[in-house]
């Protein structure tokens, strides 16, 4: 196949494949929005799913990219096919390829067990990507999806990158440098986790890491007028889980209660501490004051956002070590002129410059977060500075535009020979 050839329309379009963990999941916009984006700045994206993922909402544009997504199972006759082809064609390749990968995911189960999993599953995905004359493999996460595109990429010599995030990074850094040894190159999505890989792999393959955040449109989420006085609103757009915070984010609102503040909290989002989150609500009398929405849409989200007057992401490390990165929902709210109030951790200063662009408290520190909410509550004039602040701190670096056109260069086919297929 020839994978330069022109038409006499000229070039033919880059095809990039994806490799992603979960397709579509309504708390990851940023990668579907990073595929649209893509789309139109003239690139053609396959997307590859490890698993088929249902939410109960949509965002705009992820029926029609799901509706052309390469769901396979994880066995199956043609998948077993794409196995003994690539057996007979490239039996060294092959074997050495699996056999590597389980020996390096031994001493990680979750990681061993993903592999066993998923290896069947990757021949299939790179057989079809050969045939479809895919020209890069980018994955986002650098756990199991990096993983399969090592696997891709060795069985078809089809060069590939990959997006670390955040709790994919921090929890267990299992072959990380086998699958930075054959990338093209990687991104972290901010200067913390790339310090983090390089203390992990060492300074020569931390080389092929680059910085690179995701991004927001800043046209979707254009600053309203927001009220001076009244009842504060607070609004909290994230998935329900530990790494959130929100249990320091119902204490904080006790205390504003303690205080005499008036306001609301509303929580966007739904994971496995709806429950609990609940009945923390009803003990500290709270029930009308703080309430679960549930997931909301991203046309849902905008219009909550509109009528919030401040939104918090309090941000801390679960018992299993995992972390944020730079939340996504921080970027909108910041483009939305709201101000924000978030945790001082991993790559959010990068985003919230304390006192210019929101307010940075310490992780876990419900008190921190009450006394921010409180000074905001009685400051119009801060917190519209803060939403100028981090509208323009966004708009400058956080242009999901800007930050796409330059993965899209990355991934721009370099004269250097293919290492994957010996």
């Amino acid at each position: 196949m020839n994978r330069d050839r022109v038409s006499s329309e000229g070039p033919r379009r880059l095809k990039v494949a994806y490799v992603v963990s979960r397709f579509p999941k309504v708390t990851e916009t940023f990668v579907l929005d990073e595929i649209l984006e893509l789309e139109r700045q003239g690139i053609d994206v396959e997307v590859f799913p490890l698993l088929r993922h249902r939410d109960p909402v949509e965002h705009p544009g992820a029926r029609e990219i799901a509706s052309r997504a390469h769901y396979r199972p994880f066995l199956s006759g043609s998948v077993l096919a794409a196995v003994g082809h690539f057996l007979l064609r490239r039996p060294r390749v092959a074997l050495s390829t699996w056999g590597t990968v389980l020996a390096r995911t031994l001493r990680s189960p979750n990681f061993f067990l993903g592999a066993l999993g998923i290896l069947p599953k990757t021949a299939r995905f790179a057989l079809e990507m050969e045939r479809a004359g895919v020209d890069h493999i980018h994955a986002h996460f650098a756990n199991h999806p990096a993983l399969a595109a090592f696997v891709i990429h060795r069985l078809t010599g089809i060069p590939y990158s990959f997006t670390a995030h955040g709790s994919d990074l921090h929890v267990d850094q299992t072959a990380l440098g086998l699958k930075l040894e054959r990338a093209a190159f990687a991104v972290t999505v901010c200067s913390s986790n790339r310090d983090f890989v390089i203390e992990r792999v060492g300074p020569e393959l931390g080389r092929k890491v680059d910085v690179l955040h995701c991004g927001v449109d800043p046209r979707l989420h254009e600053p309203g007028e927001r009220a001076g006085n009244g009842k504060l609103r607070i609004l909290c757009v994230a998935a329900l889980r530990g790494v959130k915070g929100h249990r320091f984010l119902v204490e904080a609102c006790r205390l504003l209660a303690e205080r005499g503040v008036a306001f609301t909290c509303e929580f966007a989002g739904n994971g496995p501490l709806a429950e609990e989150l609940r009945a923390r609500i009803r003990r500290a009398g709270l029930d009308g004051k703080v309430v679960l929405l549930g997931p909301l849409s991203r046309g849902e989200v905008i219009e909550r956002m509109k009528a919030a007057t401040v939104v918090v992401q309090p941000s801390a490390p679960d018992r299993q070590g995992r972390r944020e990165g730079i939340p996504v929902a921080l970027m909108e709210a910041m483009s939305a002129g709201l101000p924000v109030v978030t945790s001082r951790l991993s790559g959010i200063p990068e985003l919230v410059e304390d006192g210019v662009s929101g307010i940075l408290t310490e992780p876990g520190d419900p008190r921190g977060i009450a006394d921010a909410l409180e000074r905001l509550a009685s400051s119009p004039e801060l917190r519209a500075r803060l939403g100028r602040g981090g509208r323009e701190k966004v708009c400058a670096e956080f242009d999901l535009r800007r930050n796409v056109r330059v993965l899209a260069q990355r991934f721009r086919p370099r004269k250097l020979p293919r290492l994957g297929v010996d």
